[in-house]
């Protein structure tokens, strides 16, 4: 089931109304009966998995408690629980490679082999992927580590943490929460609150705006540069590439806009996944406003395991290189994704080293820092190379990457004036609309910076709130994608 869809219109408001009906005792069980449900409208054998991933991460977590328990030899305890962190992971990470990385490494072994006129055959493994898989599956081993670390303690009703690890508004893309904020939500009783209510039907409207009426917009035009790379040059891959940039921002955003607000309606809080990222100032800058939970989960049960930036500069930068390459994999089983989590790993690493050089040029040329012009130059930069990374996260194989590269060089300045940019699936009405939205959007964010939006417009009077609410809807159904001969498109990231 997918947000944007009419099954989603449905079922949403009857497990809400449902949810504040019923005794707060049983509401547990409803919620994780409704996340089952909003999960198996895919695929309902997959179900298994999420229910084997619960019961290993449930049952690690009683084990790690009962050994600090009963185990009084400090060194002897560690060793246990290590053990069950690893049998946790083994076993959860095996079923992630078994569905989605099997094949890609397999590939690889094959073509080295092939190298060394070497060969060697393996079964291949012909399935689908599961919906959200990657992110279920680290929020479930997050709960883990956290019990290791004795962050929390293990909980011991098992269908209160299935509901953690299932809870329908995240599951299947995020955001990723950690078990000390969300598990605990789960025992406290939510009353019907109007405001909140009020504010989370708000979240989600933006969500919707932001999907419907943007980002499937874009990836019309995106899809038809992106599916034919040999037919397109210069400023039409640079379009295309501009326009994915914003589909990608606004797609998986809308998700996490429309998860937090669903949640919110039922008075569960969940973590903001961005904070305007292409305003960000440096690669640095942009990965604390990018995917908010999944850069915290890496920084936190990968980078600084690793040790962080603790055992001097060159071990801090492999410890970059090594999140942003299993980042990259992360998104997908395939050499794109890899390079482009190398990228930006190479950029991070690179404005890591250039930083005192930078700082010596600004110092000795007496460079003004804080002032709008110095600031829109970092953003501009900023924003260009992340594009340019875009590049190898949308092309359809590492092939493509390349002829995409050589063709975006070619000069074809005139594809600007002779309205040949309207032929890339996009009408002269249609593309006027997908840059309306793009300017709406980033207006609002370079708003929001410093101020809620949400709570100013409460402030509002009752009229102008209530002709916002309609224009919108209205705008969304009017010049909104979809209808007939259209498939609601699916968010990006739940191939991951």
């Amino acid at each position: 089931m997918s947000f944007n869809s009419i099954h989603f219109f449905v079922f949403f408001p009857i497990v809400t109304i449902l949810y504040f009906l019923i005794p707060f005792k049983i509401r547990w069980i409803w919620l994780l009966f409704s996340s089952y449900y909003f999960y198996m409208c895919w695929n309902p054998k997959y179900a298994i998995l999420i229910g084997i991933s619960t019961i290993v991460t449930y049952l690690s977590g009683i084990l790690i408690e009962r050994t600090n328990n009963t185990v009084k030899n400090t060194e002897k305890a560690k060793n246990i629980k290590k053990l069950w962190v690893i049998l946790s992971f083994i076993i959860n990470l095996g079923i992630l490679f078994l569905f989605k990385y099997y094949n890609f490494f397999t590939y690889i072994i094959v073509r080295l082999g092939g190298t060394i006129n070497f060969t060697i055959n393996f079964p291949k493994f012909d399935a689908l992927l599961p919906v959200g898989i990657s992110f279920y599956t680290f929020q479930a081993l997050s709960y883990t580590i956290d019990v290791y670390r004795g962050d929390v303690k293990a909980e011991k009703n098992l269908g209160i943490y299935a509901l953690f690890v299932s809870f329908f508004p995240q599951l299947v893309a995020g955001p990723i929460e950690k078990s000390k904020k969300l598990l605990p939500q789960f025992n406290k009783e939510y009353k019907f609150d109007y405001y909140r209510v009020k504010n989370g039907l708000i979240k989600m409207l933006w969500g919707f705006f932001k999907k419907i009426f943007i980002a499937d917009r874009l990836s019309i035009l995106v899809d038809t540069v992106y599916n034919s790379p040999k037919d397109y040059f210069g400023f039409e891959i640079i379009f295309a590439t501009l326009f994915f940039t914003f589909e990608i921002y606004y797609d998986f955003s809308s998700y996490s806009d429309i998860a937090i607000g669903s949640a919110q309606v039922m008075g569960f809080e969940l973590s903001e996944n961005f904070r305007q990222p292409y305003l960000a100032k440096s690669i640095k800058d942009f990965w604390k406003r990018w995917h908010i939970t999944l850069s915290s989960w890496f920084r936190d049960y990968l980078y600084i395991p690793l040790g962080g930036n603790r055992k001097g500069k060159f071990r801090t930068y492999l410890n970059i290189m090594i999140v942003f390459l299993a980042s990259g994999l992360w998104h997908g089983a395939s050499l794109n994704f890899v390079i482009w989590g190398g990228l930006h790993g190479f950029y991070h690493v690179i404005g890591e080293i250039t930083k005192p050089i930078k700082n010596k040029i600004i110092h000795k040329y007496k460079i003004k820092t804080d002032v709008f012009s110095f600031k829109l130059s970092q953003i501009v930069t900023t924003f260009i190379l992340v594009s340019f990374a875009w590049i190898f996260f949308r092309a359809n194989s590492f092939s493509n990457i390349k002829m995409i590269i050589n063709n975006l060089f070619v000069y074809n300045p005139w594809v600007l004036s002779d309205k040949s940019l309207y032929n890339l699936g996009l009408n002269s009405s249609e593309f006027i609309i997908a840059i309306i939205g793009i300017v709406i959007v980033m207006f609002i964010d370079n708003l929001q910076k410093k101020e809620n939006l949400i709570e100013i417009f409460n402030t509002q009077n009752f009229v102008f709130r209530w002709a916002v609410y309609v224009f919108t809807i209205i705008i969304i159904c009017i010049f909104g994608i979809y209808g007939s001969g259209y498939s609601a498109q699916q968010f990006i990231y739940f191939q991951f």
